[in-house]
């Protein structure tokens, strides 16, 4: 199932650290965004509230750490978040953060491949790294759209992002995971990259 390229391996290898860190800061600063009124506010991800996609992405990062050794994982079906949040989203959102950022510095910068709470199992670390980071960028623009609020992405991120969907996402459309690609239209945007990395994951950047 895994369909990575050395190439893309490479590419990201020196720079998944980096991928992560500006992915988690995207995801805490649109969560903490949020202004009252906004948390029942329909979003790019048809089915659910931002509180909602807030639970998911902050579950989804725990998966990852438990797969990585850290923690139990979420104490919810993220694939079927409640839109109620025990304390504040921002809390919630950090919690998960910062213990997937412990479980990712346990990584050493050699270490070939890492399981992941993908179907794919096992990928390249950096390549399950940038996917990890890919989860909560992508939810984090999800969350400032729906609040009125400018994109978090960049092409330098999204560039990074895009090389390793490319070679993952694919299989995941089976289970609901990225809706189909959505056709370019219009004219030109200021960040072509992080556009084509929206249309890919089935989302329209305008």
């Amino acid at each position: 199932m895994n369909t990575t390229t050395t190439a893309t391996v490479t590419s990201l290898r020196p720079v998944w650290r980096e991928v992560l860190a500006a992915s988690y800061l995207a995801l805490e600063n649109s969560v903490a965004g949020v202004r009252d009124g906004q948390w029942d506010n329909a979003t790019p991800c048809s089915e659910w509230t931002v509180t909602q996609v807030i639970q998911h992405a902050a579950g989804d990062q725990l998966a990852y750490a438990k797969m990585l050794g850290i923690g139990n994982g979420p104490a919810y079906d993220p694939f079927s978040p409640s839109g109620a949040v025990d304390g504040t989203a921002a809390q919630l959102v950090r919690d998960a953060v910062e213990r997937t950022a412990a479980a990712w510095a346990t990584v050493a910068d050699d270490t070939e491949t890492v399981p992941t709470p993908l179907p794919h199992g096992d990928l390249p670390t950096p390549v399950a790294a940038v996917m990890c980071a890919l989860d909560a960028a992508v939810h984090a623009w999800d969350v400032a759209i729906a609040t009125g609020r400018p994109s978090p992405l960049d092409d330098e991120l999204a560039g990074h992002l895009l090389a390793a969907a490319r070679g993952i996402v694919e299989p995941l459309r089976q289970w609901g995971a990225y809706a189909p690609v959505v056709e370019a239209t219009g004219g030109p945007s200021s960040t072509p990259v992080a556009d084509d990395l929206l249309r890919y994951l089935g989302r329209d950047p305008r």
